[in-house]
């Protein structure tokens, strides 16, 4: 049997690598987060999984604010898992947190809803990191504000969401193993977070097991801090 998957993710980021002729010289050739959507969709529909994000024909702007996240929340509370494309743009510079549509998505994703006679627990969520426009991961895996594991930050553009970033690392006891050696965090899909993350080149190899990681996860959900509220933090200036 496989699962209800609704999809987090930055529609216009064009700041990745070209999913088609790559050697293309940028700027004439660019690809957006959606067109990764796009494959990954093409995936599920071949599959017993279920997509219950937006398809790229569906036209929801003609729609108020409000309505467009009713309709997606009526999605992810029918959903049990949550995948967050992450990209080195998915957080708009100059606005709040709460001002985002990706962090509520989030959050939703991680809360236990009742409707009626029926409650929906919080989704399994996994993060699939996208490549930068020169097939490079370096803006995720650098340190930017993480907390190191002598209790310093680093510096920088710190390049997800408060949310996210408070469900990794949040096992009750974790093991401080899977720190590197300059003491930062790595892509992991370890137990130590209850948010696992991948690359897209790994992911897309075998797109189930890292579903079923960050299922496990869920399974696990007590072993966690989970963080479910979105701050009011300012995104990275």
């Amino acid at each position: 049997m496989g699962y209800k998957i609704f999809v987090s993710y930055k529609y216009a980021d064009d700041s990745i690598y070209p999913l088609s002729n790559p050697l293309s010289r940028f700027p004439f050739n660019r690809s957006t987060v959606r067109d990764y959507v796009d494959k990954l969709e093409s995936y599920f529909d071949h599959t017993n999984n279920i997509y219950k994000g937006e398809s790229d024909n569906e036209d929801l702007s003609y729609l108020p604010e409000d309505a467009i996240w009713e309709k997606l929340k009526d999605r992810i509370y029918d959903s049990s898992v949550t995948i967050v494309m992450i990209s080195p743009n998915m957080k708009e510079p100059y606005r709040s947190e709460r001002s985002q549509w990706i962090p509520w998505e989030i959050a939703y994703s991680l809360r236990e809803t009742t409707r009626g006679d029926r409650t929906s627990h919080s989704n399994a969520i996994l993060t699939v990191v996208l490549p930068g426009r020169l097939h490079s991961y370096n803006y995720f895996t650098e340190p930017f504000s993480y907390q190191r594991a002598d209790g310093q930050c680093g510096s920088g553009k710190d390049p997800v969401f408060s949310i996210i970033r408070k469900n990794m690392n949040n096992k009750w006891k974790y093991d401080s193993s899977f720190f590197s050696s300059n003491g930062f965090f790595l892509i992991s899909t370890g137990d130590e977070s209850y948010i696992p993350s991948v690359t897209w080149d790994d992911f897309i190899n075998q797109p189930m097991y890292y579903v079923k990681c960050a299922v496990r996860h869920k399974e696990m959900i007590l072993n966690y801090k989970i963080c479910k509220d979105v701050e009011d933090d300012f995104s990275w200036r």
